[in-house]
């Protein structure tokens, strides 16, 4: 049968063949060491979890929740944007709870797309960024991910020559998945650029408390003006180890964000009550939480840049993010980087992201997430280790898919 229209503008899913052989190789008995998915093995605070069980036995917290999220936790995300970024929202027409900040930026795509509207999308980047768009009818023009001068001339272009002008330009700093942290002066120069040319900015900051120094990546709303035509989405899943509870926010402009309330409105009723409650007394915390996991992510980070350097796998160090973005070794990158993601799972027994599955501009690469203990990449450095220094004999009839493309 012929796939739907929708279906059809998607394309393959490539993480979905990893996964396949990943499952595959465990079935089969194979201890694999999976740095693939960025989902975070930490546990979420005790006092968050003690919060979720006493709400939760109230039965008026099992009706039908606000889609919008309940009031006290708007204003406590409000109270955090003011604490953590100087940046003032009224959090009854400038905030409203997302179930994570992936529902958030494709109900938003749903708002404001018009069939063939020009987006300007990074790559790489998340998936969602651009699939969320070309769901709802839109078009994708990629630019560049450094968030330095080189970021403007693309966009100068596609200015010049899409038609229809481009509606909206995404941003996600620090980036996923390469880790770029983006500077509040390369935000001023973007503001500029999009109240320039009436372009609307989405940002995406799930990873602003996973950072690695002490400069503490900003939000673009802390440039003036810029909340005139910005939207930011933020999430609990990495910040409070929260991933399962599907809590995350949207914020800034009011009409932008009427419009998210708007069709949420038809498709939700939020997220459970004592989930709210709970989110609502970890925003309010002293933050104590947020460094202990800051803080474990950054030794993993360490020990991963240590241990694969000296395994022959350089992984440049990340400034941020749970992740780290890596190069194929040389030897390799002919294969791109899902077949040599294959390899791995098959010689190594180690699970990574094919930097293809961000955008083309990533197939060099592949992710790294720090979602397994120090010990665990410890032990897939050493794998890989012995899966390098056996390649020249054991790898001499691979043939790379793409060899004629």
């Amino acid at each position: 049968m012929e796939e739907f229209h929708k279906v059809r503008r998607l394309p393959p899913y490539v993480f979905e063949q990893v996964n396949r052989l990943k499952a595959s190789a465990r079935a089969a008995g194979a201890d694999i060491i999976d740095l693939g998915m960025g989902n975070p093995d930490l546990p979420t605070p005790q006092s968050i979890v003690d919060k979720l069980c006493e709400v939760v036995q109230d039965p008026r917290t099992h009706r039908y929740s606000s889609s919008k999220g309940i009031p006290g936790l708007r204003r406590a995300q409000a109270a955090y944007y003011a604490r953590r970024f100087g940046v003032k929202l009224n959090p009854e027409t400038q905030v409203v709870a997302t179930l994570g900040s992936k529902e958030g930026f494709a109900n938003m795509a749903q708002a404001i797309t018009a069939p063939g509207d020009v987006v300007l999308c990074p790559n790489p980047t998340y998936p969602i960024h651009a699939f969320g768009f070309l769901m709802a009818g839109g078009v994708i023009r990629s630019i560049s991910v450094e968030p330095d001068e080189s970021f403007f001339p693309p966009l100068e272009r596609a200015v010049k020559h899409s038609i229809p002008k481009p509606l909206a330009l995404i941003l996600n700093y620090p980036s996923n998945p390469t880790a770029q942290v983006a500077t509040l002066d390369f935000y001023k120069d973007v503001i500029a650029f999009a109240k320039k040319h009436d372009i609307i900015v989405l940002s995406d900051l799930a990873y602003s408390e996973i950072y690695f120094d002490d400069d503490p990546p900003p939000s673009v709303l802390e440039v003036p003006g810029a909340i005139d035509v910005t939207v930011e989405f933020t999430s609990m899943s990495k910040t409070f180890s929260m991933p399962g509870w599907r809590m995350g926010f949207a914020v800034g402009n009011e009409r932008l964000i009427a419009a998210l309330t708007r069709v949420k409105s038809y498709l939700d009723y939020g997220a459970f009550t004592p989930i709210q409650v709970a989110a609502t007394q970890a925003l309010n915390g002293d933050g104590s939480d947020i460094a202990e996991v800051r803080n474990i992510y950054k030794r993993r980070r360490d020990v991963m840049v240590d241990s694969f350097g000296k395994a022959g796998f350089e992984v440049p160090p990340p400034p941020a993010t749970m992740f780290a973005w890596a190069k194929i070794p040389e030897k390799f990158r002919h294969l791109g980087s899902l077949e040599f993601s294959k390899l791995l799972v098959e010689k190594a027994d180690v699970a990574v992201a094919p930097g293809i599955g961000f955008g083309e501009q990533g197939d060099d690469y592949v992710r790294l997430a720090l979602v397994e203990n120090e010990h665990r990449i410890r032990q897939a450095a050493r794998n890989i280790k012995r899966f390098l220094s056996t390649a020249d004999e054991t790898m001499h009839n691979v043939v790379s898919l793409n060899a004629h493309r």
